[in-house]
């Protein structure tokens, strides 16, 4: 029996160009990305098979064939039972099951991020890590320099589905977000409460934030961890990130 304990950082998607539809419908994308400190912890055991979840993201987590930990084994060629500490929350707009996912790959030795993004997009992205250019549908990863940087992430109860939203983009024209977010606009047609989060934290910390990815987390420059104080229903999370 092997086990290993491995780390999944989250992902945060600083800026979103969308450039184009393919004729099978997947968008291509031009984007900054950069790897956070936010992490789910996975105990990966060579004896046994199948996901598990706990964690205080853990509800809604599949843990069928669904879950890109899954297609991740199936990839790879591995066999594994892993167990997930979930602390990035699903629907978030983080990348919290394509992290998962590139860390089951990166256990299991695979290196083609290309391949990678045939089970989900972003996880080209999260084998590779770090601050990068993502183009394409998510497999084109140039990476760039690091800089060290803080974020605080504002989560609120509220989960965004990410091909409802890309359906919506589609539906409005493809209209153009205001602060490097093309997606925000139909991310707020859809989950129109996502409207209200962003001008309470807009009131409670004086700028107006920015939507990480697809959503529901909004995120800011610098260290406002005041801000949990004034809007307990939310999560809020003072994040770095890493190389």
């Amino acid at each position: 029996m092997t086990v290993a304990v491995v780390e999944a950082h989250a992902k945060l998607t600083l800026s979103l160009r969308i450039t184009g539809v393919r004729e099978d419908g997947y968008h291509l994308i031009d984007a900054e990305m950069v790897t956070l400190d936010l992490h789910d912890r996975l105990r990966i055991d060579t004896e046994g098979s199948g996901v598990s979840v706990t964690g205080p993201y853990a509800d809604g987590v599949p843990t069928t064939n669904d879950n890109l930990i899954v297609r991740a084994l199936m990839l790879s060629g591995a066999e594994a039972s892993v167990h997930v500490e979930k602390n990035i929350p699903s629907g978030g707009g983080l990348g919290g099951g394509s992290a998962d996912a590139a860390a089951v790959l990166r256990w299991a030795g695979w290196t083609d991020h290309v391949r990678a993004a045939s089970i989900g997009a972003d996880v080209s992205f999260c084998l590779v890590g770090g601050r990068a250019r993502v183009t394409g549908v998510g497999e084109q990863i140039e990476r760039l320099e690091h800089v060290p940087a803080t974020y605080t992430l504002v989560i609120p109860p509220l989960h965004c589905s990410t091909p409802a939203i890309y359906r919506a983009w589609d539906e409005l024209g493809g209209p153009a977000g205001d602060l490097g977010n093309d997606l925000e606009p139909a991310a707020i047609s859809v989950v129109p409460d996502l409207a209200w989060w962003r001008d309470r934290i807009t009131d409670a910390a004086g700028v107006r934030p920015r939507l990480a990815g697809s959503g529901a987390t909004w995120f800011l420059e610098g260290d406002h961890a005041d801000l949990q104080a004034k809007m307990p229903a939310a999560t809020v999370v003072v994040a770095h990130t890493v190389a």
